[in-house]
């Protein structure tokens, strides 16, 4: 098992923070104090005051007098600007920053991290190398093919479509040949299984798994479907099973508005309009829901 950057980071965070109880004898005498209360010698209640009272105190004093964790290492200056570079931990993941944040004349520069690249060891020479990208690697069907590092590794743009590459695979062995193939497999794999109600139906499989895309719709395909082998029927079942919970779920729908009132997760009712979604208070019934009580929430 190798720590992750993000691991790495939120450990030395809480290493430095939390001493007490990243201490390897933590757990075990947290497990003696168990068995005595399993045994009767030893109250639950004094056990969990004894531990959770310090323990919040420390937590609300880390809030209000940490710095927010990030790694960030300086690995000298840029010799083309002469501006500082940092490997750092970012939101979307390890990153390097040329210039400074406090600049407020220069916006600074960031990139991502390869793979196998860590914001611990990376050195000032291999961190310039990121800002080649996006890189060029030329031209197919009249449109550019550029590479590019992402949150999620390197990819292909190409005719305002994102290609996948290979897991491992090293980005500075992908040349344009390589490109080619690459994106006439994705153009194989997005092509048209089927047709329903006139529009095509393809497929691929996701994070979360194998789905088929119909009218715009994601649709899970679970392990019951042979997925490489989806008949007309299975298709047409598919389409039809998410037609159904989709209007099942739908209480209100305000088309010329543009918004809607839908059941989510776990009994929760969501108030819908583009991106915007608010939560509805669970005392309110949505079925009795005015367009003007919806617009009022999506405000607040």
């Amino acid at each position: 098992m190798i720590p992750t950057t993000i691991g790495e980071v939120v450990n030395e965070f809480l290493s430095e923070h939390f001493v007490k109880i990243m201490d390897y004898n933590f757990t075990a005498d947290i497990e003696k104090e168990l068995d005595a209360i399993a045994s009767g010698q030893l109250n639950w209640s004094d056990m969990l005051q004894k531990f959770y009272k310090p323990f919040h105190k420390n937590v609300i004093h880390t809030q209000e007098n940490a710095e927010r964790a990030n790694g960030e290492r300086f690995l000298g200056d840029d010799p083309a600007t002469g501006e500082p570079v940092f490997a750092k931990l970012g939101k979307y993941g390890p990153i390097i920053q040329i210039g400074d944040t406090k600049d407020e004349d220069k916006k600074p520069r960031f990139a991502s991290l390869k793979n196998d690249q860590n914001i611990k060891s990376i050195d000032l020479q291999s961190a310039l190398t990121l800002f080649e990208y996006p890189k060029l690697l030329g031209h197919h069907d009249g449109d550019e093919v550029f590479l590019k590092l992402g949150r999620f590794g390197p990819y292909l743009q190409f005719a305002k479509s994102n290609v996948s590459i290979p897991k491992g695979m090293d980005v500075d062995q992908i040349d344009m040949q390589f490109a080619i193939e690459l994106i006439q497999k994705k153009k194989e794999a997005d092509a048209p299984i089927h047709h329903y109600e006139g529009s095509p139906v393809t497929k691929g499989k996701g994070r979360f798994g194998p789905f088929i895309k119909w009218n715009n719709i994601f649709i899970n395909v679970n392990k019951k479907y042979d997925f490489d082998n989806l008949s007309e029927q299975d298709i047409v079942t598919l389409i039809e099973e998410k037609k159904q919970k989709e209007k099942e779920k739908l209480i209100h729908n305000w088309e010329n508005e543009g918004i809607t009132v839908e059941k989510g997760r776990w009994g929760k009712v969501f108030v819908i309009s583009g991106k915007k979604r608010k939560q509805l208070d669970a005392k309110k019934d949505p079925k009795a829901l005015t367009l003007e009580e919806a617009k009022t929430i999506l405000k607040s």
